[in-house]
């Protein structure tokens, strides 16, 4: 533990100064931009594992596009429920909660989060871990440090997952979603780093693994305030929590009424 925090002091200490790299809103000074940032990232404690994987990333147009293409979410409650095909989730989600009850019951025990919960998210987020994303991750998450529109926001997670990279929590070559995000449940490295769990015991945070990716979501909401044995319906405490991992009230709605049918 004192390894993680001791890292996210570093890298804390070293956002602001990464924010004088060079951002740009072309791939022209992507090049120039990642000899600047592979600086900050050795201030930061990252080592060659790390150094190498932001060598290797390459400005990632499909990045770029989908990020401009980001109007934010403008459905109705039904609409969106329809099209995220949540009566699916919460149908998968019964049958998965059924064939390993120990395994989310355990989970609950440990974090107070139930089991429908956790459930929904991964419906939503991955179906289930049939769908990590297109996108290499470092490629993609250096590009969008790289953009002026976000700078700041993703330069934190840059150095994350470059961190995760020198841990052998995340594969260089790692493929995800088109911002970065990781695994069955989606995480943004920084978050990786702070939330994480080793739930197999195998000495690292593997968000591809089922087992990790469910105590690191768990222990996610748990650490945001989520209150054990209380409602998560609209209106309460527990829902609000589920602003720290989705910020669109649609999705909110969407998780906790499929959580519900899950949980029935």
């Amino acid at each position: 533990m004192s390894r993680v925090l001791n890292t996210l002091a570093a890298l804390a200490l070293t956002s602001t100064a990464a924010m004088a790299a060079p951002c740009g809103n072309t791939s022209a000074g992507f090049e120039a931009w990642k000899s600047a940032i592979a600086q900050e990232a050795a201030a930061a404690g990252i080592g060659a594992r790390g150094q190498q994987a932001l060598a290797a990333a390459q400005y990632s147009h499909g990045t770029i596009g989908a990020d401009r293409k980001q109007t934010g979410v403008r459905y109705s409650l039904q609409d969106f429920m329809r099209i995220r095909g949540t009566d699916a989730i919460a149908s998968i989600g019964r049958q998965k909660k059924r064939a390993n009850p120990e395994f989310y019951a355990a989970l609950e025990r440990i974090y107070g989060v139930p089991s429908g919960i956790l459930l929904a998210i991964h419906g939503m987020e991955s179906g289930f871990g049939n769908t990590f994303g297109k996108y290499p991750v470092i490629s993609s998450i250096a590009t969008v440090a790289y953009d002026c529109r976000r700078s700041a926001f993703f330069t934190e997670h840059l150095l994350a997952a470059l961190q995760m990279v020198d841990r052998g929590w995340l594969a260089a070559n790692a493929i995800g979603a088109a911002h970065g995000e990781i695994g069955h449940t989606q995480f943004l490295p920084a978050n990786a780093v702070r939330y994480g769990q080793d739930g197999n015991g195998d000495g690292r945070v593997d968000l591809y693994n089922l087992t990790d990716a469910m105590a690191s979501t768990a222990n996610f909401l748990r650490q945001k305030g989520w209150r054990p044995g209380e409602s998560y319906q609209e209106g309460s405490h527990n829902f609000r929590v589920l602003d720290e991992w989705n910020a669109a009230t649609v999705y909110q709605q969407a998780i906790a009424l499929t959580a519900a049918q899950i949980d029935r």
